[in-house]
């Protein structure tokens, strides 16, 4: 018999909700119960390849799965399940020049990471996969300690493990209703056979897989992610196949598995096949999709000539299983943003074996601790915007998504499915100057303007890429002249009410009372004094504020402020679509302002961090004199009625000063000259304010806020480590972030950060160094060198900005 009351009640029998229910019980949980509609692992787990690898693409998330390594391997000691864990090694390999940099940057990440990594010559990966045809291989990287396991038994082990400390695991019993009252679960019925019942609970956790997204939705929460069908052969047994390492060759969208004498050919194919648009089956249990050879064949015929003994051995069996993708090829993990105790750990991507320890390992941490262990921003389900629940959404992404796996990985590289969804109120004047826009959050934003006769989209490439020499220009205007480009993006939230003021001393580091119209930088720190959230917050009135988010994160800032409301008397809302926002930068932005307005931009009357209303051609506005490019401008708002004929007045205005359209890519450029945080990269829930160099916003003489006494312990206890700009002393070589950075010839830490500073004529980054004990002259004094693709770049390391290091522009 099921229990009345649970604790939490986990959904979903396949690897990741065992692993949930393992980690839970290891923590000493008791009242666990797992619910599984079928049987465990029948619907994804137990048709999954089992490739257990170690690198991701940052360093918590590649934490994870070497966890789930190390976790699989000691599996049957515990619970006397076989999980088949093997470390056989990996090979990559290239077939391009692109694809050979990609994996010689990803070797430079490993080692940063602190993963065994190789780079080896094409001789070298036929003398480890003697199978291979290396005709066009240009290079690998081989990983020694890469692995495979047994799907089923490695979820049968979970399974066991959290039995054996008091879990109830229920098969056969579907979940028919999630009870809800206001923000939380309250309950949870179920059904097995003609049994049927209700469990009271604390919290619930949706490991629903490819059932997710209909869960979530039971649970009142969005769980984007989508079903397509997945493509493997396995091949008759091969005389003399001996275990090999799992092989990988994306150009062609391949991966090889040796099992049990037989060759596993797996697919990700660019173009992939959405599946269960109309609902899953109620009878779905350890089910197939029908063959679709066509579909498959152009695969087939790339790898009989790349693994030539496939073209002689016959085919064992044609497989065909759905999973689950989500719109960005990252999985979901936390708690749901529109509930308190609903958590979600679903959609991961083909990738659920070697993830499922880790995740489970995270999650169960956070639900125990009340916070994340560190960052899990890359996964962190409140990263979703609502619209990306939409079927037709998830529908045409989902397409695109599998084959980004094993696609080109390059930087910048956008999305070209499901676009076109938001767009600012200046998406057509911006597309008729040139605009290339690129998606962030289901935005559409001008990454960089074409010049004429330019075509207007990206040529990807791991060197310049076609947009080079235009951000440069960009930059240029805006340091020597006037530049102008579209911010509606950024997150806008208004918090009012007659505690306002209090609410938001209590969770920003800064000090929140001050006067009307003044702009206050700050965080949203943690009770370690993590950051939250980088925010700027503007009062507009007495019980007024605007909270500036980035475009990205508005969604789990706004969910962070709600949650720590508490008694607090203040009403949150998200008024982004509400406004337009126009930024105005350079030394001559000032000029043009007063050409088209009436009111006062001058020091004394709109100094640096403060806003005004003003009259803008025949509209209304608001200005912020704010930058994040470092010099002289002003953020404009405006209401969304009136911004076509704002930005009219202003690009009319400007032709004869030279104004000139700028991107996102430009922004980023001078942030980075200028030593300005992007959060996300340089700053997390897990970087303590005061190492990231942003003590400045954090006023300790103001009544208590969230991470007050971590902030005075670190004062005291002294710095462990600390984040340091970069400037490469080579102008050729490009940063895009997590290259490995060594002090005096050994690897200390990776870039948070990299990009090109067009304005200092090098590539520039940011990264943090441990320093404990250390003066920043002690730490400042050591020669310092940049790993670029296996070759060490000397580079010079300063704490302040290497773009006007006094801040002078912007208060000029």
């Amino acid at each position: 018999m099921l229990p009345k009351h649970a604790r939490v009640v986990i959904i979903g029998g396949g690897v990741i909700g065992c692993s949930v229910a393992y980690h839970l019980t290891k923590l000493g949980w008791q009242d666990v119960v797992l619910l599984e509609r079928k049987q465990l692992t029948s619907g994804t787990t137990w048709h999954a390849a089992g490739l257990i690898g170690q690198l991701r693409a940052t360093a918590n998330m590649t934490r994870l799965a070497n966890y789930s390594q190390e976790l699989y391997g000691g599996l049957e000691a515990e619970t006397g399940i076989a999980t088949g864990f093997r470390r056989v090694g990996s090979i990559t390999v290239a077939l391009t020049d692109e694809r050979r940099e990609e994996l010689f940057r990803s070797a430079g990440m490993a080692r940063a990471f602190g993963v065994e990594i190789e780079e080896i010559s094409p001789a070298e990966v036929k003398n480890r996969y003697h199978h291979l045809n290396i005709d066009g291989v240009t290079a690998g990287v081989f990983l020694p300690k890469d692995g495979q396991g047994d799907p089923a038994n490695i979820t049968r082990a979970l399974a066991k493990g959290a039995r054996m400390r008091g879990a109830v695991v229920a098969e056969q019993t579907k979940v028919t209703a999630i009870n809800r009252s206001g923000r939380r679960v309250t309950s949870v019925d179920w059904q097995s056979g003609e049994d049927k019942g209700q469990i009271s609970c604390d919290m619930v956790v949706n490991c629903a897989g490819m059932w997710g997204h209909q869960v979530g939705r039971m649970a009142g929460v969005n769980v984007p992610l989508h079903a397509c069908e997945h493509f493997y052969i396995v091949s008759e047994p091969i005389s003399g196949l001996t275990q090999m390492p799992v092989l990988r060759v994306p150009d062609e969208c391949a991966y090889y598995k040796e099992d049990a004498g037989k060759i596993m050919l797996g697919a990700f194919e660019p173009n992939a096949k959405p599946w269960g648009m109309a609902g899953i089956s109620e009878d779905f249990e350890f089910d197939q999709l029908p063959e679709d050879f066509d579909h498959f064949e152009p695969i087939l015929e790339m790898a009989v000539n790349r693994m030539p003994m496939l073209a002689d051995a016959g085919i064992h069996t044609f497989f065909n299983g759905p999973e689950s993708f989500t719109p960005d090829d990252a999985y979901h993990l936390g708690l749901a943003p529109e509930m308190d105790n609903v958590w979600v750990a679903a959609g991961f991507n083909s990738i659920g074996i070697q993830s499922a320890g880790g995740a489970g390992m995270a999650l169960s941490q956070w639900m125990d601790g009340g916070e994340k262990p560190f960052d899990l921003g890359d996964v962190d389900i409140s990263r979703m915007q609502p619209f990306q629940g939409n079927k037709t959404y998830l529908f045409e992404r989902s397409k695109e998504t599998l084959g980004l796996l094993y696609a080109d990985h390059f930087p910048y590289r956008q999305k070209a499915t499901a676009r076109g969804i938001r767009r600012t109120p200046f998406h057509r004047h911006l597309l008729d100057q040139g605009a290339v826009m690129g998606e962030l959050a289901g935005w559409e934003r001008a990454n960089w303007f074409a010049t004429p006769g330019q075509a207007p989209a990206y040529a990807y490439s791991w060197q310049r890429q076609n947009f080079f020499a235009n951000v440069g220009a960009e930059l240029a205007a805006v340091r020597g002249n006037l530049g102008m480009y579209d911010m509606s993006s950024f997150g806008k939230i208004r918090v009012e009410g007659r505690d306002a003021c209090a609410f938001l001393n209590h969770i920003c580091g800064a000090q929140m009372d001050v006067a009307v119209g003044r702009i206050v930088y700050t965080q949203f720190l943690n009770a370690k004094a993590g950051i939250e959230a980088d925010v700027t917050v503007t009062r507009l009135s007495e019980t007024a504020y605007l909270v500036v988010t980035p475009a990205a994160t508005r969604q789990a800032d706004q969910i962070w402020m709600q949650r720590h409301l508490g008694d607090f008397n203040a009403v949150i809302t998200d008024v982004t679509a509400g406004e337009g926002v126009l930024a105005v930068m350079g030394p001559n932005s000032r000029a043009l302002l007063q050409k088209v307005s009436p009111n006062d931009f001058s020091n004394d009357h709109n100094p640096f961090g403060t806003a005004q209303e003003i009259e803008i051609g025949m509209a209304l506005a608001r200005v912020h004199r704010v930058s994040y490019v470092g010099e002289l401008g002003w953020e404009i708002y405006v209401s969304a009625d009136m911004c076509g004929h704002v930005f009219e007045v202003l690009h009319a205005a400007g032709q004869d000063m030279g104004l000139k359209l700028c991107g996102m890519h430009m922004m980023d450029a001078a942030r980075m000259e200028k030593g300005f945080r992007h959060f996300g990269h340089d700053i997390t829930c897990e970087d303590h304010v005061l190492e990231a160099g942003l003590g400045f916003a954090v006023k300790t003489d103001k009544p208590a806020f969230i991470g007050r006494d971590a902030v005075l312990r670190k004062r005291d206890a002294g710095l462990a480590r600390r984040l340091v700009q970069f400037k490469l002393t080579d102008p050729a070589p490009l940063l895009y972030h997590n290259e490995p950075v060594l002090r005096d010839g050994q690897v200390v830490g990776h870039l948070s950060s990299g990009g090109y500073g067009h304005h200092l004529g090098a590539a520039v980054g940011m990264g943090y160094l441990p320093c404990a004990g250390e003066s920043v002259d002690d730490l400042l004094a050591s020669r310092y060198e940049i790993d670029v693709m296996g070759v060490k770049v000397i580079a010079q390391a300063q704490m302040r900005p290497f773009y006007d290091p006094s801040g002078a522009r912007v208060r000029m």
